[in-house]
């Protein structure tokens, strides 16, 4: 089997996807791009191992209920928003294939059938397969950010690939907050311009020091206060390391003001 590619998705805010009437055409470039990674793929994955910003946990922690429910990690929206279901099934048997190949690389994980998916798996995967029925398992972040670690942890996950798992990392390109409007203008194009040069026209080496030193980029802290948002990037690069990588979704004026893309790998 040919290797799927790996994918650093910008999923949004929220519980977006099911919010069409509220939202009218503001997420309309972001849905036709996550729609068309089924396309670009060409068949339906056994399985999706995804990554989301929304959850760390002291080592890497992996969902392994057969039927997870749900977590409504977002505030201020609609009531029916904390309603919302997407009942895409667990895999038990991936979550231990994961842990298996995460402890030969001596990468410690544990396992946890309590979790639910939260907004960074449903806001993404929603509008790739809205009938929920691709098994997904959520692999969580390590709690001390180290854009190394999660860079080791995508390399391990490099076999699931040949395997017909789909590795998704969900974040978001520009993740500030306060100045999510006219003030990250120029911070968001000045750190997505970096982020072009570094994956698209970097050598794999070269691309992974200045991953690991991605704080020294133009505006960096400026788009990323936090870095829970970029560091299912580098998971998403480190299962396609030695791999060229495209940019399949970009916009200039999300919410107006800002710039923000998704990548993919392989």
């Amino acid at each position: 089997m040919n290797p799927l590619p790996t994918y650093f998705v910008s999923h949004g805010g929220g519980p977006w996807p099911f919010m069409k009437n509220e939202y009218g055409k503001t997420y309309l470039k972001l849905n036709i791009a996550l729609q068309d990674i089924v396309r670009q793929i060409g068949t339906t994955p056994k399985a999706i191992l995804l990554i989301s910003a929304h959850w760390e946990e002291p080592e890497f922690t992996l969902m392994s209920s057969s039927a997870p429910g749900m977590i409504y990690d977002y505030k201020g929206f609609p009531d029916y928003t904390y309603q919302i279901s997407y009942p895409a099934p667990g895999s038990p048997a991936l979550a231990a294939q994961v842990k298996a190949l995460l402890d030969d690389a001596g990468i410690t994980a544990r396992l946890d059938d309590q979790r639910g998916f939260d907004h960074g798996m449903y806001s993404a995967l929603y509008p790739m397969y809205p009938n929920a029925d691709v098994p997904v398992v959520q692999l969580s972040l390590k709690k001390q950010l180290d854009p190394e670690t999660h860079l080791a942890l995508g390399r391990a996950l490099e076999p699931l690939r040949h395997e017909g798992v789909l590795i998704i990392g969900s974040g978001l390109s520009f993740h500030n907050l306060r100045i999510f409007g006219p003030n990250g203008y120029g911070a968001s194009a000045a750190f997505d311009a970096w982020l072009q040069t570094t994956l698209i026209q970097s050598d794999p080496a070269q691309r992974n020091d200045l991953l690991k030193n991605w704080s020294q980029a133009p505006s960096a802290r400026e788009a990323h206060p936090r870095e829970e948002h970029l560091l299912p990037l580098m998971v998403a690069v480190g299962a396609a390391e030695a791999e060229a990588a495209s940019c399949f979704y970009h916009e200039t004026s999300f919410f107006g003001w800002l710039t923000v893309s998704s990548f993919r790998f392989g």
